[in-house]
C-alpha cells in the first residue's frame, strides 16, 4: 500500500508536515550525515514509518550496509557508492536507489545494469523532473514497475509535473516543508489534494471507494471518501469519511467508538483508498462488533480480551497475577515452550503453541507491546542484510542434544540453575526532542498524553454497573466483587468500625512508618485551618457580611487496589477528612480473592476514625457510596484516584442530581515532569523519572534538559537504562518510557513555558536556585524543590497531599487539601439603617431585571421602617 509520492524530511525542520503527519503516508526520505544519526532516526521511527535514507554523505560501504541492516527500507546513493556496494554480496539491489541526474549518469547506470544482468529487474533510479521521461525510456521502466523516483531540485512542484510523473508510474519526491494538512494554508500544497489527485472516483456517486483496515490488515468495513473527508481525516488524525446521506462522517462522534488514523494509501491500481486505523471502543460496526463482517478471531481476539482485562483486571484473578507478577509469566512461558518442544502430533503441537502464544501475548500486553509492534519488528528483521549464524546458545543446544555436554570437573559442581528466559536487551530510553530544531506544532504533539478511551465509551460500560448497584444494593455490589475480584467467599460488602485487631497485624517498622507519615500529613493539613477561618466584615455601615466553614458531613474515600497496595492514598485522604472534622468517613478498596483487605489500609482507617470499609472496587464501589445500600452509608462527596472506569463512574454519579454527591477531580494516569540543568545528578534525575514510570505503561514521564551537552544527556540516559533493568517492574517501565520524551531546551524560561503548558501532576526542579524558580510555576499539582526532594517523599511522608490533578487538569484543579473536605457558608446581617442605605441600590437592580418580588421584599421593609419612625 503506497502513495504516488515520497515526502523528504529535512534535518532541521521549521515548517510543513511533522513526522507524525508524514506517517499518515507510510514512508519518509530523510538525509543523514552519518551512521549514528541514521540508526537513531530508524530506532525512533521504524514502528510508524518505512524509512528511506539519503546516504550520499556517507563514504563507508560498511556504514551503508549497517544502515540497511538497521532497518532502512531503501538507501539513496551515488554511482560511486553503487560501485563500492557492488562488492558486498549481501546487499540486494532492490534496496538501492541511485541518483542519476544527467544523461551521462543515466548512461553509466544503464551500463551497470548491463554488467549485472541478475539485478536488472530490481534496481531503482532517482532523477530530475527534466530527465524523468528520458530515464523511463532508457531504463525501460513502465508504469507497472515504480522503480523511478523524481526530484524537483529548486523548482516548485506544479500540477502538470505531478500528473506527468504519476502517469509514468514514478514516485514524486516532495519536501515536507512544501506540504500541509491545514485548511487554506498559503504558500504550501495541500497533502490531501495531492493524495486525492491519484484516486479514482466511482462513476455513480463521484466518491472514492474506501476500505478501512486495522493495523494488522484485517478489513473492518467498506465506506466512501471525498476530497473534504480525506482533508479532515489528515487534519484531525482520525477516521473521517463521507456518508452518502449525512455528509461528513466523523467516526465515533456519537458512539465513542473513534479511530486514530495510522496511514492512508491505495490498492494496486488506485481505484480503492485504504485507511489503516487504530479502532477504539467496541468496534467499527454500528452493531457494536469489531468489523462489519463479524467479530475478530484468533490472536486479534485474544489481544482485545487481554487489553480489556488489563484496563480493569479483577484483583486476584489469574490474568491479574500474570500482569503483576513478571516471574510467574516468565515461568509459564518457559514451561509452555518446553511442552511445545516435546509435543509430537499435529494436534499436540497446535495445542501447546496456543498456550505458549497466550502467555507470551499476556507478557507483551503487560508491557504495552501489541501484535502490531511484534509484526513490525518481524518486518524490521526481514530487512536485515547481514544475518547471524543462528545456532542455539550453549545451555539450550546442550538440552536439545545439539552439543555434547561439557566435561565436568571432579568433584562435580552443584546442578546448574535452569536457563533464564530470553530477555529484551534493547536499550530502555526516552525519545529525545531538540526544541530549537523541531517545529512548534511537533513539540506540542510530543506534549500530548497517551490516549485514553473516550469517556462516552467508558460510561457505556460503567452505567449498567451503577444502575445495578443502585437498584439491588448489597447484592449488586457483591455480584461485581465476586465477578471482578473473585472474592466469592464474601457475604457482606462492608466491614464496620471498630475494626478487629487481627485485621491490622503490621510489623513494627511498617506501623512506625505509617504513624510518622500520618503525623506529618496531619500537621500540614491542620496548618491550613487558618486559610479557612471565619471571615466577618462590614462592607458599609450597618451591612455585615461573614463567611464560615463547615466540614462535609459524609465523605467516601476510594483507595485503588489494582497493581499495588496503596495505604499512602488512605492516609492522604483519611487524615485531612479527620482534621476537617467530617462526621462519617467511608473507605472503599477492592478486596483480595480470599475476601481480605490489606492490613495497612485497615490500620489507617482505624487511625483516622473511619466508620467502615467497603470491600469493593471500580464503578460498583463508587455507586455504593453515591447512593448507599443496606450496608454501605451514602456519602456527600467521593474523593480518590482510580482507573478510567472509576473516574467515569465518579463523573457519572456527580452529574446525577438524584445522587446528590460531588467529587474531587477527574483523574488520569500518573505523570512526572523533571527539569534538570547541568549540575543535576544524573542518578537522581533517572530515579525520579522511573519512580513514576513504574506505576503503569500508561504513565508518562517527561524530562526537560536545560542546555545539556550530548555527554550530559547520555549520562542521564545511561542511568535510566541501568536503573530500569534493576527494577522488578522493568517491563512496565519499558512500556511507559516508549511514549515518554526528553526535551532539550536553551534556558529555564523555555523550560517553564513547556512545563506550564503540560501542567504536570508532579513537577521536580533539579536545578540551581530552585526556590527562586517556583515563582514561575503556573500549572502543577505539586512541586518538589531541589536535589534532595524526590517525589517519593510527597507520595508518602513529607506531609503534602499526593492526590493530585493529572492529564493536564492542574490548569483548573488543585490537589486534595483541607478545603476539599470543607464547604463555606456565607451570611449577611443588616441593621435597619444598613437596609435603608442599601435599599435604593437593590430596588434599582431588581427593577432592571424585572424581578418585582425582589424589589418588593426591600420596599415593604423600608415602608415599615419609615412608618415606625414617623
Amino acid at each position: 500500500m503506497a502513495t504516488p509520492f515520497l515526502i523528504s524530511y529535512p534535518s532541521t525542520p521549521t515548517t510543513g508536515l511533522s513526522l507524525k503527519q508524514i506517517a499518515y503516508f507510510g514512508r519518509v526520505l530523510v538525509k543523514v550525515s552519518g551512521l549514528a544519526e541514521a540508526e537513531q532516526f530508524l530506532r525512533q521511527n521504524f514502528r510508524h514509518l518505512d524509512v528511506l535514507v539519503d546516504a550520499t554523505a556517507i563514504s563507508s560501504a560498511g556504514d551503508l550496509v549497517d544502515i540497511l541492516n538497521a532497518g532502512a527500507a531503501k538507501i539513496f546513493i551515488t554511482l560511486d557508492q553503487l560501485n563500492a556496494l557492488s562488492q558486498e554480496q549481501s546487499v540486494p539491489s532492490s534496496r538501492l536507489v541511485v541518483y542519476a541526474l544527467s544523461n551521462d549518469d543515466l548512461d553509466t547506470f544503464q551500463q551497470w545494469i548491463a554488467a549485472n544482468p541478475s539485478e536488472r529487474t530490481d534496481a531503482s533510479v532517482c532523477t530530475d523532473i527534466a530527465a524523468a521521461t528520458t530515464a523511463a525510456t532508457k531504463l525501460n521502466i513502465s508504469s507497472d514497475s515504480p522503480r523511478l523516483y523524481v526530484t524537483y531540485g529548486e523548482q516548485k512542484v506544479s500540477e502538470d509535473d505531478l500528473t506527468q510523473v504519476m502517469q509514468q508510474g514514478a514516485v514524486a519526491i516532495i519536501p515536507a516543508q512544501e506540504l500541509t494538512v491545514e485548511r487554506d494554508a498559503t504558500g504550501q500544497r495541500s497533502a490531501a489534494k495531492l493524495l486525492a489527485s491519484r484516486a479514482v472516483t466511482d462513476q455513480s456517486n463521484g466518491l472514492y471507494a474506501t476500505s478501512v483496515t486495522d493495523e494488522r490488515g484485517a478489513c473492518l468495513g467498506f465506506v466512501w471518501s471525498s476530497d473534504e473527508s480525506i482533508a479532515e481525516a489528515l487534519r484531525t488524525g482520525t477516521g473521517v469519511y463521507q456518508s452518502r446521506k449525512r455528509g461528513l462522517w466523523y467516526k465515533g462522534q456519537s458512539s465513542g467508538d473513534v479511530q486514530q488514523l495510522i496511514r492512508v494509501g491505495f490498492d494496486c491500481d488506485a481505484d480503492c483508498i485504504v485507511f489503516v486505523v487504530k479502532q477504539i471502543g467496541r468496534g467499527f460496526c454500528h452493531l457494536g462488533t469489531e468489523t462489519c463482517f463479524g467479530a475478530s478471531s484468533g490472536l486479534s481476539r485474544l489481544q482485545k480480551t487481554l487489553q480489556e482485562r488489563k484496563a480493569d483486571a479483577p484483583a486476584g484473578s489469574y490474568t491479574a497475577r500474570l500482569f503483576n507478577e513478571p516471574k510467574l509469566a516468565a515461568a509459564k512461558i518457559m514451561e509452555e515452550a518446553d511442552e511445545l518442544c516435546r509435543a509430537e502430533t499435529k494436534e499436540e503441537i497446535a495445542f501447546e503453541a496456543a498456550d505458549l502464544l497466550y502467555f507470551a501475548l499476556t507478557r507483551c500486553t503487560a508491557a504495552g507491546v501489541t501484535l502490531e509492534d511484534i509484526e513490525r519488528n518481524l518486518d524490521l528483521k526481514s530487512l536485515k542484510v547481514k544475518r547471524r549464524k543462528g545456532d542455539a546458545k550453549g545451555p539450550w543446544a546442550e538440552k536439545a542434544g545439539l552439543a555434547a555436554p561439557q566435561a565436568k570437573p571432579t568433584p562435580a559442581p552443584a546442578p546448574a540453575p535452569a536457563p533464564a528466559p530470553v530477555e529484551d536487551r534493547s536499550r530502555i530510553e526516552m525519545q529525545r526532542v531538540i526544541t530549537a530544531s523541531t517545529p512548534v506544532s511537533e513539540v506540542k504533539d510530543f506534549l500530548k498524553r497517551p490516549s485514553q478511551k473516550s469517556n462516552e465509551a467508558i460510561v457505556g460500560l460503567v452505567k449498567p454497573i451503577i444502575q445495578d448497584v443502585r437498584e439491588n444494593g448489597d447484592a449488586g455490589v457483591l455480584k461485581y466483587t465476586h465477578k471482578f475480584e473473585k472474592a466469592t467467599s464474601l457475604t457482606s460488602p462492608v466491614i464496620k468500625a471498630p475494626f478487629p485487631a487481627e485485621l491490622m497485624k503490621l510489623t513494627p517498622d511498617v506501623q512506625e512508618a505509617i504513624d510518622i507519615s500520618i503525623g506529618n500529613i496531619e500537621r500540614f493539613h491542620s496548618a491550613q485551618k487558618g486559610s479557612n477561618d471565619a471571615l466577618k466584615m462590614e462592607t458599609m455601615p450597618g451591612v455585615v457580611c461573614s463567611r464560615f466553614s463547615r466540614a462535609i458531613e459524609r465523605v467516601g474515600l476510594y483507595i485503588p487496589g489494582g497493581t499495588a497496595v496503596l495505604p499512602s492514598t488512605a492516609m492522604m485522604l483519611g487524615v485531612p477528612a479527620m482534621v476537617a472534622g467530617c462526621q462519617k468517613i467511608v473507605l472503599a478498596s477492592p478486596p483480595r480473592a480470599d475476601g481480605s483487605i490489606s492490613p495497612e489500609i485497615v490500620y489507617v482507617a482505624h487511625k483516622v476514625g473511619a466508620e467502615s470499609i467497603v470491600l469493593a472496587g471500580g464503578a460498583q464501589a463508587v455507586a455504593a457510596m453515591a447512593y448507599g445500600t443496606e450496608s454501605v452509608s451514602k456519602v456527600d462527596k467521593i474523593l480518590g484516584p482510580g482507573n478510567q472506569f472509576v473516574t467515569a463512574a465518579k463523573m457519572f454519579v456527580s452529574n446525577d442530581t438524584s445522587a446528590g454527591v460531588s467529587i474531587d477531580m477527574p483523574a488520569g494516569p500518573s505523570e512526572v515532569l523533571v527539569i534538570a540543568d547541568k549540575n543535576a545528578n544524573p542518578a537522581f534525575v533517572a530515579s525520579d523519572l522511573l519512580s513514576q514510570a513504574e506505576h503503569g505503561v500508561d504513565s508518562q514521564v517527561i524530562l526537560i534538559a536545560i542546555d545539556l551537552s550530548e555527554e550530559q544527556l547520555k549520562a542521564i540516559e545511561d542511568e535510566v537504562d541501568a536503573q530500569a533493568r534493576a527494577l522488578p517492574r522493568m517491563d512496565i517501565v519499558r512500556g511507559s518510557l516508549e511514549h515518554s520524551v526528553t526535551f532539550v531546551v536553551k534556558d529555564i524560561n523555555e523550560a517553564m513555558t513547556l512545563s506550564n503548558e503540560y501542567a504536570p501532576e508532579h513537577l521536580i526542579l533539579q536545578i540551581d536556585d530552585a526556590e527562586a524558580v517556583v515563582e514561575q510555576v503556573q500549572n502543577a499539582g505539586s512541586v518538589f524543590i531541589g536535589a534532595w526532594t524526590p517525589e517519593s517523599v510527597g507520595d508518602y511522608s513529607a506531609g503534602v497531599n499526593h492526590s493530585l490533578p493529572t492529564y493536564g487538569y492542574a490548569k483548573q484543579y488543585s490537589g486534595v487539601n483541607l478545603g476539599s473536605f470543607l464547604k463555606h457558608i456565607t451570611s449577611s446581617n443588616l441593621t435597619a439603617d444598613g437596609l435603608l442605605a442599601l435599599s435604593k441600590t437593590v430596588e434599582t437592580l431588581a427593577a432592571v431585571e424585572g424581578l418585582d418580588a425582589h424589589k418588593r421584599a426591600v420596599s415593604i421593609r423600608v415602608a415599615q421602617m419609615k412608618k415606625d419612625r414617623s
